[in-house]
């Protein structure tokens, strides 16, 4: 969203959020004020490596918010405002600008970290469980802005998020009313801990069938198995799952095939847009998680994924050489 448009609509919800952060929330715990949650929010902007492979659809440039999480400057924000970034900085609420270095980028939650050159001296967001949290819980989603850019929040709902860039996130949180500048918000729990990073604006936070605008946010305990590997290593070790580098989606119970990566490895096998996607090595697949659970349990990255395929009417079998997502990427810069 441009910052123009979330600038005037965050001026909208200033009254409302103010109101009701005194009537839904407790007050965070002694050591931590109001201020101090709101200045743990801060700005990002990024500047993408010019021969990356995300630039054609996310950009050379990118904004959002980022999360202190701990007094060093490490920042966590998602993934998709840093992937490819050569440089970024990081602005406070107090208009303070921080060069950052990029940290490390995980492909199958979405987290994206960062690390100001020197320490930011704001006070860390602490981790909550969203385990814990329910349909119905209130919470604040928190962007950068200060206490202009809080909105007071319900969980509408919790459920898996399948996305079309072959991503899967497990008991994503999805909060009503939406925040207009959503893009590495906090989501924050009453007592003033983190819950989960802002990645979409979705039109059925409710239900997949019923039209209720709002965010998904990625779950906070998502992240502390993979932070160590991410700050030591920049990615998760390990192989990881197979990648092809298709974009479909679920049309009156067929999978359509929207978009191949160039170069990808779906490309190199010949499939093509309006190609449908009928099943995984003879199992029949009808939505999204299915074709991703069946892919994903073939093996790790590096396994050929025998996909049975609808290519102008006529079925054919196609196998795909999978690779590592993060292979395919231009993430040199700093990690």
């Amino acid at each position: 969203m441009r910052s123009r448009d979330a600038g005037s609509c965050l001026r909208r919800v200033v009254l409302i959020a103010t109101v009701a952060l005194t009537t839904l929330f407790v007050v965070p715990a002694r050591s931590t004020t109001l201020d101090d949650l709101v200045s743990s929010v801060v700005r990002v902007k990024t500047f993408i490596n010019p021969d990356g492979t995300s630039v054609a659809n996310l950009g050379r440039e990118r904004e959002g918010s980022g999360i202190v999480i701990d007094e060093s400057g490490l920042v966590l924000t998602i993934g998709y405002l840093m992937v490819e970034a050569h440089a970024a900085e990081i602005i406070t609420n107090t208009g303070r600008t921080l060069p950052a270095s990029v940290v490390g980028y995980d492909h199958e939650t979405g987290f994206g970290l960062l690390r100001t050159l020197e320490p930011p001296k704001l006070k860390a967001l602490a981790f909550g469980r969203s385990a814990d949290l329910k349909e119905q819980d209130p919470a604040l989603v928190v962007s950068y802005g200060g206490t202009g850019a809080v909105l007071p929040v319900r969980v509408a709902s919790r459920r898996e998020f399948t996305g079309s860039w072959e991503y899967l996130v497990e008991g994503a949180i999805f909060t009503s009313p939406p925040h207009p500048a959503w893009s590495g918000a906090a989501l924050v729990s009453r007592e003033g801990k983190l819950l989960g990073v802002g990645s979409l604006i979705v039109g059925n936070a409710n239900g997949e069938d019923e039209a209720s605008p709002g965010n998904m946010f990625v779950p906070i305990d998502l992240l502390s198995p993979i932070l160590g590997d991410l700050i030591a290593k920049g990615r998760v070790a390990g192989a990881g799952r197979p990648w092809l580098g298709l974009n479909a989606q679920a049309v009156r119970g067929r999978l359509l095939v929207g978009r191949v990566a160039p170069g990808s490895p779906a490309e190199q096998a010949g499939l093509k847009r309006g190609d449908i996607i009928a099943g995984v090595n003879g199992e029949k697949t009808r939505t999204l998680s299915e074709l991703y659970r069946k892919m994903w349990a073939l093996g790790a990255a590096g396994v050929t994924v025998p996909l049975d395929v609808l290519s102008d009417s006529e079925p054919r079998r196609v196998d795909v050489n999978s690779v590592n997502r993060l292979d395919t990427l231009k993430l040199q810069s700093t990690f």
